[in-house]
């Protein structure tokens, strides 16, 4: 039986991917679990998220680091919403190429009364290297 978060989260993903947004890079993301303020998810690198070098783009990197991290303070109990970011940091360590299988873990560190902290790590499934770390600040002071 799935979580209510990890339901949550998937129709989230469903309702992006209808629209013709930046977010249609989603439809090669999984979604493994996705509750208590923690989100885990794969995605298959593809050629359209190349970059000129022939490895998955950082603008790609950045927006799995946004999203995945956004599904993360989605599904904790104290945040009824998605927020707004208001920093983003992604150091990038080693290339995924295509074909690749990569693994997004996000964990909500703090969530305040106005910020949520997030983290996320990105490994290659095969062997669990680390391919980017980062940290997402997000404004959830609505009332």
């Amino acid at each position: 039986m799935a979580s209510r978060g990890l339901e949550l989260v998937k129709t989230a993903i469903e309702k992006t991917l209808k629209t013709k947004t930046w977010g249609s890079f989603l439809k090669n993301l999984e979604v493994l679990s996705a509750d208590k303020g923690n989100c885990t998810a794969e995605f298959t690198v593809q050629e359209e998220q190349l970059n000129y070098g022939g490895s998955l783009h950082g603008g790609c990197t950045c927006s799995l680091v946004d999203s995945v991290s956004t599904y993360a303070l989605m599904t904790h109990a104290k945040n009824p919403h998605p927020g707004v970011s208001v920093d983003l940091h992604v150091s990038f360590i080693k290339a995924a190429l295509p074909g690749e299988v990569i693994t997004i873990e996000a964990k909500t560190k703090k969530l305040g009364r106005t910020l949520a902290f997030l983290d996320v790590e990105i490994f290659k499934k095969k062997d669990g290297s680390l391919i980017a770390r980062g940290s997402h600040t997000k404004f959830v002071g609505f009332d």
